[in-house]
């Protein structure tokens, strides 16, 4: 006597009538304002015409960093906390652990295959984050994290990639190994194009071409007003100018850069240049003048970050916004590897919260009952009073 398993049908998927964006960071701690002039603008911008998957890319930040390692949840928590801060809005943007995905180091695997070492090695970046990290030589993980990006990208099959200059050649690498892909077993990927913000990077408090956490020259999202103001005051202007009637240099100056980037008073930047360049006007003046219009843009920020984090204590891997236990899930992940064409579905349980915060769903928006995968798995998820409980069962014939 054999049991019968009952598999409920589905309806087909929803035909995808948006691009799909694919975003992300390290979590390696706090966000920073180099930060959201490279990718948060865009993702708070674009969120509302795209499809879109924000990646908290754990996996990546132990490309570079294999100490510390308990810092790894908070780090997870300030970078979900930051980005909720800015506006990415979790009823339009799905949020993903990278380490609870595993198609993700499987396509890696596939993508390896397709890539010579050499190619990699071109990577500009990589001689980047040997020098800042201090390193003679990049580890296997460190020369294959492009590959592992392509694959972060690829398995939500997505068209658009916002990225800061400096990441163009990632997106590239990308391209070349969905074309690749395509040609050898089945048109299965697109070809992925990068967005570049009009601004390039924003240049360090210490003049330094790029703000970076490991170079310490960072003015952060979460900050304190006092915090702000001695970073600012501690400004790299312009070497030559000695006094404050020395004619100096505003092109490349780091305090302009900041003040065409954060200050709406364009009038009063057009002021500054003019004065500066006659050698009206002291550093001290034009740091003040920035540092107001800095508080201007972080005070809203700041404050809704602390009313998130206050509401809910992170706990393990729980969400730091408050949301009920919910599931998410990545569609039309992997087809066409070799012969065989598949189709699969990721699902993970993710973050839940203690503080009755369920009004927020962060991390994710997709809910439903009941859905089978082709012939050989089912998996459920169930709402039980105010919790999502999940589980999945292999469906044998």
């Amino acid at each position: 006597m054999t049991a019968e398993v009952s598999v409920p049908k589905t309806a087909p998927a929803a035909k995808q009538t948006r691009k799909r964006i694919l975003t992300g960071d390290r979590p390696t701690g706090r966000l920073h304002v180099g930060n959201y002039v490279g990718t948060l603008a865009n993702r708070v911008k674009l969120q509302d015409s795209y499809e879109t998957f924000l990646l908290v890319a754990d996996h990546h930040m132990l490309t570079t960093k294999l100490d510390g390692l308990s810092e790894i949840e908070q780090n997870i928590r300030d970078d979900v906390l930051d980005n909720l801060a800015v506006g990415v809005d979790p009823e339009k943007v799905t949020y993903i652990l990278q380490s609870l995905v595993p198609q993700i180091p499987e396509l890696h695997l596939y993508f390896s295959m397709l890539v010579s070492v050499p190619r990699v090695q071109r990577i500009p970046t990589l001689k980047d984050q040997l020098r800042d990290h201090g390193l003679a030589q990049p580890t296997y993980g460190l020369l294959g994290y492009p590959g592992q990006q392509a694959a972060d990208i690829l398995v939500v099959k997505g068209d658009l990639v916002p990225v800061g200059r400096d990441q163009e050649s990632h997106i590239e690498l990308t391209r070349e190994i969905a074309r690749r892909f395509n040609e050898l077993f089945a048109p299965v990927f697109p070809v992925p194009e990068s967005l570049i913000p009009d601004m390039g990077l924003l240049p360090g408090i210490d003049g330094r071409e790029k703000m970076g956490k490991s170079l310490d020259n960072a003015i952060y999202l979460s900050d304190d007003t006092k915090t702000v103001e001695k970073k600012i005051r501690s400004m790299y202007t312009d070497p030559n100018r000695v006094r404050a009637d020395t004619p100096g240099r505003v092109e490349g100056n780091p305090v302009f850069v900041y003040h065409d980037t954060f200050n709406p008073n364009k009038a009063e930047v057009d002021d500054l240049k003019a004065r500066y360049r006659a050698g009206t006007v002291g550093d001290a003046e034009v740091k003040r003048l920035l540092f107001a219009a800095m508080e201007m843009f972080l005070t809203p920020i700041r404050e809704r970050r602390a009313e998130l984090a206050a509401r809910c204590h992170c706990r393990r891997l729980r969400c730091p916004c408050g949301a009920i236990r919910n599931l998410a899930r990545l569609q039309d992940g992997l087809r066409g590897i070799g012969a065989a064409a598949e189709e699969r579905v990721t699902f993970f349980y993710q973050f839940g919260c203690e503080g009755g915060c369920q009004q927020h769903s962060i991390l994710f928006r997709n809910r439903f009952e009941k859905l089978q995968i082709g012939d050989q798995w089912m998996v459920h998820a169930r709402k039980d009073k105010d919790h999502w409980e999940c589980g999945a069962a292999r469906v044998f014939r």
